[in-house]
């Protein structure tokens, strides 16, 4: 690896500036656009006042405008964060960023992520561990933020909820402060153990954490308290509706225009050469540190290629097949496709799982076909748009057992991945990683059962390798050596 201009944490704080920059600048682009300049601040308002379960459209309560200025400002933060703490970045801590800004068009917003965001600090701080080194356990926490609103604007609410209007109730606030604590003590407990379940083989590890303990509360909450849970608000966006259509034009040419951003950065930091991706390519995915073994200047033109194949996907089967478009969360998955780009994934070892979501639709196609029955989904449903993203962190599973297997793997994410969202009301952003924990557990046994020659190479890895730091870890080694 070439020495660097710059140092991987640099880049990394960089990259998380640019895109929070681009956003910012793409929300002032978008007011022109779309006529919002007026009410910009007010709709981004209605945003963070709403409750949003999975999969509420922040294009569709405040519009574009309001939802880049949401991501914007949601990523500077973390960005401060940063650069603000004492001690280098990581690309754990890109890969929370890359989480956090990606559902700040569905779900997230610049009021529900605080509560989730710094009460894991409260535990660090109690730990006396280094808060910068695991700044993406904060980051990850915020998968609980539709809770966050769910609670302050409309649990306690008695039925008598109103768009738009703001009420608070004492019992609420007390309820948010409480659940909020409770995250800060649970979730940098429970990240490590997932890992163990699946052997870093779903890069989505909070995913599948979360999800377990978001299905206990959810039913604790609602279920066993009798409470109705009701869904995502829809908001009779004038706008929204005016522009549906052309969003996908605008959220196209303002990806195209940051994926080449980072590609000339990659390309120019990595010496104006491309040199060392084909290498980065033949990566397994299992246990890597793309950063760390290749350099970042590698995993921006990383970023870029498959941001850029990822994007080409969408836009194809949006063509070709009816279903939801680029609406907020479509926008969403794009960003969170992106998240482990340092850590595991690249444009080889992901587009068999993409297939797999396309061989289940071509099957439940024939056999619908066959038995005179018209299919209800499509590709484009928004449920399988966010969900083929999530997917794409079973990649470990192709890098190891091949081609075939990510197939299977992405034909069994797929079908479970409208179902998984009920078992927690949808108050877990991540329910895509949850959905891919689920798969893996399923798969794993089976392929370590009859592939005994890939098994035995798991099982003589030295304790260095598999331990290495990934962001399925999600937490960092002195966090880890405080638990035992």
């Amino acid at each position: 690896m070439k020495k660097q201009p710059f140092t991987n944490s640099q880049i990394i704080n960089g990259t998380a500036f640019g895109f929070s920059a681009a956003f910012l600048i793409s929300a002032w682009v978008a007011a022109i656009y779309t006529g919002e300049w007026g009410s910009v601040f007010h709709n981004w308002y209605l945003i963070m006042i709403s409750p949003c379960p999975l999969v509420t459209d922040y294009l569709a309560i405040g519009g574009l405008a309001s939802a880049m200025l949401n991501a914007g400002a949601c990523g500077m933060a973390c960005f401060f964060f940063m650069t603000g703490l004492t001690g280098d970045s990581h690309p754990n801590t890109l890969a929370g960023y890359f989480l956090v800004v990606a559902h700040c068009f569905y779900g997230l917003n610049f009021l529900n992520m605080w509560p989730c965001f710094l009460a894991p600090m409260l535990y660090l701080h109690s730990r006396k561990l280094n808060v910068k080194q695991n700044l993406q356990v904060c980051m990850f926490a915020t998968s609980f933020a539709p809770f966050i609103s769910e609670f302050l604007f409309r649990y306690t609410q008695k039925g008598s909820y109103v768009f738009g209007q703001l009420h608070l109730t004492g019992s609420g606030v007390l309820l948010t402060i409480i659940f909020s604590l409770m995250l800060g003590f649970i979730v940098p407990a429970i990240l490590p153990g997932a890992q163990a379940w699946h052997k870093g083989y779903n890069l989505y590890n909070g995913g599948l954490a979360f999800g377990i303990f978001g299905f206990f509360v959810y039913n604790f909450m609602y279920k066993t308290m009798g409470i109705l849970s009701m869904g995502p608000v829809y908001h009779n966006n004038v706008i929204y509706n005016r522009f549906n259509h052309s969003y996908r034009l605008y959220a196209t040419c303002f990806f195209l225009a940051v994926f080449l951003a980072c590609f000339l950065a990659g390309y120019l930091l990595n010496g104006r050469s491309v040199k060392g991706y084909r290498r980065l390519l033949k990566d397994t995915g299992h246990g890597s540190n793309f950063a760390e073994k290749y350099g970042m200047p590698l995993c921006l033109i990383n970023i870029s290629c498959y941001g850029f194949l990822f994007l080409l996907y969408l836009n194809l089967v949006i063509y070709f097949t009816q279903g939801a478009g680029f609406t907020g969360p479509t926008i969403g998955v794009i960003l969170a496709a992106l998240t482990f780009t340092a850590m595991g994934q690249h444009p080889k070892n992901v587009w068999p799982i993409i297939a797999g979501y396309q061989i289940l639709y071509l099957v439940t196609a024939f056999f619908c076909h066959i038995n005179g029955r018209t299919i209800t989904w499509s590709i484009t449903t928004q449920g399988y748009i966010n969900g083929v993203a999530f997917a794409t962190g079973l990649c470990p599973i192709v890098g190891r057992y091949g081609i075939r297997s990510g197939f299977v793997a992405g034909f069994l994410c797929a079908s479970m991945c409208t179902a998984t969202s009920a078992l927690h009301g949808g108050f877990v952003l991540y329910n895509g990683g949850f959905t891919a924990g689920i798969t893996a557990l399923i798969l794993l046994p089976i392929l370590e059962h009859y592939i005994p020659v890939v098994r035995e190479e798991i099982k003589s890895q030295t304790p260095s390798v598999s331990n290495m730091i990934t962001l399925v870890e999600t937490i960092s080694p002195s966090m880890k050596n405080r638990q035992r």
